[in-house]
């Protein structure tokens, strides 16, 4: 006879499995540095995380955002649902060259918050009247949404010896 524990242990490593590839990073950013925030005992810290992310249309910008990390065991285990809080910081980092045209609100980045149901996502859009680039970053969450955002704008500027600058709206689709 089979025990009811057992079967239920068995159904939650088939379904962690199969969704393992659903809630990992599309691109993983670049960790920069963690700093523990609440002190577990005999499990993780809950952490506060700093990433580094290129702009993968836009070369010459990069981002740097803070997330929330949860620990214990339920957050070493990825079974956690981590909070929506997102800092953001986005600088032109070098000349800027615009690869494609884009749409506002395009994303940039996505990352899971959750096994299921929440993401972070980085979008860019643009003001052509200043010729800023606009980065939002916010997480979403299938049943309610999230409140929770941060914007960073980065003004298209000269770089060096450089005299043309790029103009986003050149780019932008309507």
């Amino acid at each position: 006879m089979i025990r009811l524990p057992w079967l239920i242990a068995g159904a939650l490593a088939t379904l962690l499995a199969a969704a393992a590839p659903a809630w990992s990073a599309d691109d993983d950013p670049e960790l920069i540095f963690k700093k523990s925030t609440v002190w577990k005992f005999l499990s993780p810290d809950h952490k506060l995380a700093t990433y580094a992310i290129d702009d993968p249309l836009v070369e010459g910008v990069s981002c740097h955002f803070t997330v929330p990390e949860k620990g214990g065991w339920m957050g070493w285990a990825g079974l956690a649902e981590e909070l929506s809080d997102i800092s953001l910081a986005c600088r032109q980092v070098g000349p800027v060259s615009i690869k494609e045209r884009f749409e506002q609100g395009d994303e940039v980045f996505r990352q899971r918050r959750s096994i299921f149901f929440k993401k972070m996502r980085i979008v860019r859009g643009c003001d052509p009247e200043r010729n800023v680039l606009v980065y939002l970053a916010y997480s979403d969450k299938l049943i309610e949404g999230s409140p929770k955002n941060s914007t960073s704008t980065v003004a298209i500027m000269p770089w060096g010896a450089q005299t043309d600058v790029a103009r986003c709206a050149d780019f932008l689709d309507e």
